[in-house]
């Protein structure tokens, strides 16, 4: 629900309508007396507040909202004709406003503001689900497990020093992190508090409850994928040395973990004495579980999956070139018989945020194959793919033996 505050009825009459034909749910108040009696009753979204109003100014009342527990964190956006000074936009974010628009107000923006809020508002609110859910879940486990706060303590240090690593490792990602935790703290802060609102008066015991509970999860593994995947796509282009590197062990490591969905798919790896290349460990890591993971999620229904690993010394660097004993590189190949796709669309595959598949079906964030194709060319290599529908892909990397990475 959206309430506008403004005490000008013609300007609450557009408002209303532009809001309305985008299918928002709205109620209205012409003074800030009114507004603070509406909120006081009834929960809302987002509000939309005029600054100039008689008796009692918008200004006025964001202060008010700020300095109670209940409304404190409901997202104001302020909308002013005259007040368009920098002091005063100022002063509307001191207040607690988490955008200010001035007048006459662009429909198209003012919609991309509100919808902009709502919609981190909701995934805020499934995330917050989520975590409440995950909450309850680790006081159990840890009644009926004495040892799990010992191995949560592990895991915790574990992922910290993995975050260290990284975070100097990438200093792109690290001006990348600080634009996001300072421009999005605060409206993000404020949003989680109707996550606990919205669950506290509508997530009751109902039937449809587990309902909830279930899209919430899954939408949440779906932002916390398009996070990491754009995370590590973005990290590409920092500065890591390359090492020597068993190709053997990444694929262990990478089948190792992959070892659930093997196993309940009950699929089927075979694969090569593979070389030892000079090359970034972690990047080449992620290339075959980029793969592997395709070659799992795209298996056929009523068949089992079959993943074929080969690898050759070639004399050149071309996916045609002769084996050759003494060639300078090497041509590794991930097969398998899974859908496969029309080779028509090869160039999009390695396109970020490109998918050929019904996502409601195959879920994945369309950026893993753009991720493997940077980390390839970055260590001056060449990807490409070879497929017929329902007949399984075949990936063909080609890779120098030694350090020729781009950087």
């Amino acid at each position: 629900m959206i309430l506008i505050v403004d005490d000008i009825e013609a300007n609450i009459i557009a408002l209303k309508k532009i809001l309305e034909l985008n299918n928002l749910e709205v109620e209205t108040a012409t003074s800030g007396e009114e507004a603070l009696r509406k909120i006081l009753k009834t929960e809302y979204s987002v509000i939309i507040m005029d600054v100039q109003m008689p008796t009692m100014d918008g200004f006025e009342v964001a202060e008010i909202l700020a300095g109670n527990q209940k409304t404190k964190d409901i997202p104001v956006i302020f909308l002013s004709a005259v007040n368009k000074q920098k002091k005063f936009i100022s002063k509307g974010y001191e207040t607690g406003g988490v955008e200010y628009i001035t007048k006459p107000v662009d429909p198209d923006l003012l919609i991309l503001k509100v919808k902009t809020f709502l919609k981190i508002y909701n995934q805020q609110n499934e995330l917050k689900i989520v975590r409440d859910l995950l909450s309850k879940e680790i006081e159990i486990r840890k009644k009926d497990q004495a040892n799990l706060e010992k191995m949560v303590s592990a895991r915790t240090k574990e992922l910290v020093l993995k975050n260290e690593e990284l975070e100097m490792r990438n200093h792109e990602l690290q001006q990348f992190s600080w634009v996001v935790s300072h421009d999005l703290k605060e409206p993000v802060r404020k949003i989680q508090i109707f996550i606990k609102i919205i669950k506290e008066k509508f997530l009751v015991k109902e039937e449809k409850s587990l309902d909830y509970i279930d899209r919430t999860i899954r939408s949440a593994e779906r932002m916390q994928n398009l996070i990491t995947d754009l995370l590590e796509y973005s990290r590409l282009s920092s500065n890591v040395p390359p090492e020597e590197t068993d190709l053997n062990s990444i694929v262990d490591e990478v089948v190792t973990d992959f070892d659930y969905l093997i196993d309940s798919k009950q699929a089927v790896l075979q694969i090569d004495d593979l070389p030892t290349l000079t090359v970034i460990p972690s990047q080449m890591r992620q290339v075959f579980q980029n793969l592997i993971g395709n070659s799992l999620k795209f298996a056929k229904k009523d068949q089992a999956p079959l993943i074929t690993i080969t690898a050759e010394i070639i004399a050149e660097k071309s996916f045609e070139s002769a084996v050759s004993e003494n060639g300078r590189y090497c041509r590794l190949e991930v097969k398998d018989n899974g859908i496969g796709f029309d080779e028509s669309y090869i160039d999009r595959i390695f396109m970020i945020f490109q998918s050929l598949n019904d996502r409601s079906a195959y879920e994945g964030t369309g950026i893993g194959l753009a991720i493997a194709k940077k980390i390839i060319e970055k260590h001056n290599g060449l990807i490409t793919a070879k497929s017929a529908l329902d007949e399984g892909a075949t990936f063909v990397i080609i890779l120098p033996l030694n350090d020729e990475i781009v950087l």
